[in-house]
């Protein structure tokens, strides 16, 4: 658990916005930032964001409900969000844990992702929803 990046100090409740401001969400971390992490899953890959998970409760969107989009692929479980207009991925409800949204740490107010030390990167590309389907 992670309550400070650098000098920024994680709030209980600590905003998150994408590049463009259009979108603005408020998380619950009343831990901190839990299991900060990468996947190499294909488009984890792409987007390059360091994750961590809340409750699907975790998140309330404050602004930008209208420019948020939603992309879905593969087994069509994880649903991912991104701001319509700077193109930013902000969260994504889980696959793996279709209760809790994953979070772009980037987008964090005040965090500079890369001063988090020790992000451990999650095999993706063999992930159990894709071992059973046939």
């Amino acid at each position: 658990m992670t309550k400070q990046v650098g000098k920024t100090v994680i709030n209980p409740k600590h905003l998150a916005t994408c590049h463009c401001g259009s979108v603005v969400l408020e998380l619950d971390l009343p831990d901190g930032i839990v299991d900060p992490r990468r996947c190499d899953c294909s488009i984890c890959r792409r987007k390059g964001a360091i994750v961590a998970s809340v409750p699907l409760s975790g998140i309330k969107v404050m602004k930008g409900q209208d420019v948020l989009r939603l992309y879905q692929f593969n087994t069509m479980t994880a649903k991912h969000y991104f701001c319509s207009i700077c193109g930013i991925y902000t969260h994504h409800q889980r696959r793996s844990n279709p209760e809790q949204y994953g979070y772009n740490v980037g987008c964090l107010e005040g965090v500079n992702p890369f001063e988090l030390e020790n992000v451990p990167t999650k095999d993706g590309v063999h992930h159990p929803a894709d071992r059973n389907a046939s």
